[in-house]
Order: structure tokens, then C-alpha cells, then sequence
């Protein structure tokens, strides 16, 4: 490693040809060195570092202001949101309150209909009982009307010979003929 740096040092006492030559002081050569190649980086860097900032400037402002219109927007929307969920809120309301009502009516309605229908249902079953009544009864009056009359026809019959039955058809011929007289 030594002979390296041998070699390094000696290049700096080489005798120069012309203006050309290795300078090996480190502390003499390194602030020219960075002076120059700063004053070169500034010189021509200049306009490329200033118009990449105004590029770069010119998105950020772009950006800002696209955010600013979004910001807006999203504002907006939100208004209409709340404004369409204060209508939604209030349209809520009041189908609760029309439906409340709409139950009642119809509880009340549903209530009056059952009345009515069970007042129906009771005058039928009345009728019905009345109709059941009258037939069992007017069975009743025939029963007893057919065994008053077989009693009746039994007991002419037995006491009836044919002397007596003749006998009484003519008299009730006779109290017809007296009846129709009368009656032209």
C-alpha cells in the first residue's frame, strides 16, 4: 500500500511541461476544486433547478387547488345530503303518524265490521232457533191432529154400524141443502 502512495507523491515532483500538473496538497486543492465545480453547478444548474421548483410549484398550486374544488364539492354534497336526509327524516314522520293513524281507522273499522257481522250472525241464529221452533211445533200440531183424527176414526168406526152411518149422511145432506137455500 505504501508503494502506491509512493507512487502519488512522486507524480506531484515530476517537473511540469507547461501550466499542467498534479497538485497533492489535499487542503490547498479540495476548496478550489469545490468552488469551481459549485460556481459550474450554479452557473448552468440555475435555470434547470429554477424551472423544476416552478414546475413543481405549479403541481403543488395545481394540486391545491383541485383539492380546494373537491373540498367545495364534497361540501355541496354533503348540504344536499343532509337537506334530502331532513325531507327523508320528515317523509319518516309523517308515514309513521298517517300510519298510526291508518291503524286505528282500521282497528276501528275491523272493530265496527266484527259488531255487525257477529249482530247478523246473532239475528240469523235467532231467526233460525225461531224457524226450528215453529216447525218442531207445527210437527207437534200434525202428530197430534193425525192421532186425534185415527182416535176419532177408530172410535166411529167402532161405534158406527151401517144403520147409524146412513142416518148421518143424510142428515148432514139435509143440513146441506138447508145451508145452500139459505145462502142463494
Amino acid at each position: 500500500m505504501k508503494n502506491v502512495t509512493d507512487s502519488f507523491l512522486s507524480l506531484g515532483y515530476w517537473p511540469s511541461a507547461g501550466s499542467f500538473g498534479f497538485n497533492t496538497d489535499i487542503l490547498a486543492t479540495n476548496p478550489i476544486n469545490l468552488s469551481v465545480v459549485l460556481g459550474v453547478l450554479i452557473f448552468f444548474g440555475k435555470g434547470v433547478l429554477s424551472d423544476l421548483l416552478d414546475n413543481r410549484k405549479q403541481r403543488i398550486l395545481k394540486t391545491i387547488r383541485n383539492s380546494e374544488e373537491l373540498r367545495e364539492g364534497a361540501l355541496d354534497q354533503l348540504e344536499k345530503a343532509r337537506a334530502r336526509l331532513r325531507k327523508v327524516e320528515t317523509e319518516a314522520d309523517q308515514f309513521r303518524v298517517n300510519g298510526y293513524s291508518e291503524i286505528e281507522r282500521e282497528k276501528f273499522n275491523l272493530i265496527n265490521s266484527t259488531y255487525k257481522t257477529l249482530e247478523q250472525l246473532e239475528n240469523y241464529k235467532n231467526e233460525t232457533i225461531h224457524f226450528e221452533q215453529q216447525r218442531a211445533i207445527n210437527q207437534v200440531r200434525q202428530r197430534v191432529f193425525q192421532q186425534a183424527l185415527q182416535g176419532a176414526l177408530g172410535t166411529l168406526n167402532s161405534c158406527l154400524n151401517n144403520e147409524l152411518h146412513l142416518r148421518t149422511i143424510s142428515t148432514n145432506i139435509g143440513m146441506f141443502g138447508t145451508v145452500k137455500e139459505i145462502t142463494d
